[in-house]
């Protein structure tokens, strides 16, 4: 009787470790991007930049530097390039740059640019309040498109900061296309 009640008893402590394991995968991506919005991990800022915005005033007393690079993923057949490689901004103070891409693939393709920010302490600090990288983007063949990036730096950054340099990798997201109507809503096109 007692290796029945020790069978049932594994049993049980058995299928709920199954079940916490289960319930701890299924959690893990919103908890992932959770803790990446609050402390401003691989580039996701706060959800509430717009928010955060409206009530700062813009620090005429420091300068940053923010720099633009961009790398293609794999052999993607992209032309890829911020146009302007670097610009210099008052803590508080917004901006609007620009990317450049142009599709030379010789066919139609949805790519997704996924962000970098260093140093790393300074990435919940740049605030993007519209990028082209919070959506995939699809082009057609050969087609160019100049995609905008609207930031701040929020003025609490700390003074050790001087220069901060935001990086993206353009990606094949054809394997993953979300269900969006196939528009270039947000690009400017050439």
């Amino acid at each position: 009787m007692t290796t029945k009640k020790s069978h049932k008893r594994l049993t049980l402590i058995l299928g709920c470790g199954v079940l916490f394991m289960f319930g701890f995968c299924y959690m893990l991506i919103p908890l992932y991007e959770l803790v990446c919005k609050k402390e401003g991990i691989n580039g996701k800022g706060a959800s509430s930049a717009a928010v955060i915005q409206s009530g700062m005033t813009v620090d005429h007393s420091r300068v940053i530097k923010v720099d633009f690079s961009t790398s293609l993923h794999a052999n993607l057949k992209f032309k890829f390039i911020p146009l302007e490689r670097h610009i210099t901004i008052h803590p508080g103070e917004t901006k609007l740059i620009y990317f450049y891409a142009e599709n030379q693939t010789g066919h139609e393709i949805t790519a997704q640019a996924v962000p970098s920010i260093t140093p790393s302490d300074a990435a919940k600090y740049l605030k993007k309040t519209q990028c082209f990288c919070f959506t995939q983007q699809y082009f057609f063949k050969k087609e160019k498109a100049d995609m905008p990036v609207y930031f701040f730096i929020d003025p609490s950054v700390p003074k050790e900061i001087k220069e901060i340099t935001l990086s993206y990798t353009l990606f094949d997201a054809s394997a993953f296309p979300k269900k969006q109507a196939r528009v270039t809503q947000g690009r400017i096109d050439l």
